[in-house]
């Protein structure tokens, strides 16, 4: 059985959907999604940026122990608050940090890869090459050559 919707007539000789406003219910105009990021993202999230920025590895199921949230609930108010996935920011911060330690240090590549919270150097070597287009090694011997 086909219920008919008083909105929306049909037409027989051209096959158009027409649609007829109804005076009691105006029809929203659509209009492009805008991503909402805050100016100032709230305290919890403020102390995430905080405490990952110093250098510590953290997991997103470790920040939520820390914050008393589920990892998913975690995400959801880190991306509504800054726009950015967690584990995507969490992975650049990683890789980053990384980087740096490439330049500035004597560490072996698996040093690193266990320092940033990496199990596998494999893994980090794989990242790391996606991130910046260049192994680890590569990246290293380069920045020397800059300086």
């Amino acid at each position: 059985m086909r219920t008919s919707n008083p909105r929306v007539s049909f037409s027989r000789r051209n096959r158009a959907n027409v649609t007829t406003p109804d005076v009691a219910s105006p029809i929203p105009t659509p209009g492009p999604p805008l991503p909402f990021a805050p100016e100032k993202p709230e305290a919890r999230v403020r102390k995430i940026l905080r405490m990952v920025e110093t250098g510590t590895t953290f997991t997103i199921r470790n920040l939520a122990l820390e914050f008393h949230l589920s990892p998913s609930y975690l995400q959801r108010l880190f991306k509504h608050q800054t726009g950015v996935s967690m584990g995507e920011w969490l992975n650049e911060q990683r890789l980053q940090r990384a980087a740096h330690l490439l330049a500035s240090t004597y560490m072996s590549v698996k040093e690193i890869a266990h320092a940033i919270g990496y199990e596998h150097a494999s893994s980090f070597i794989r990242a790391f090459e996606r991130r910046f287009a260049q192994s680890p090694a590569h990246y290293r011997k380069s920045d020397y050559t800059k300086c």
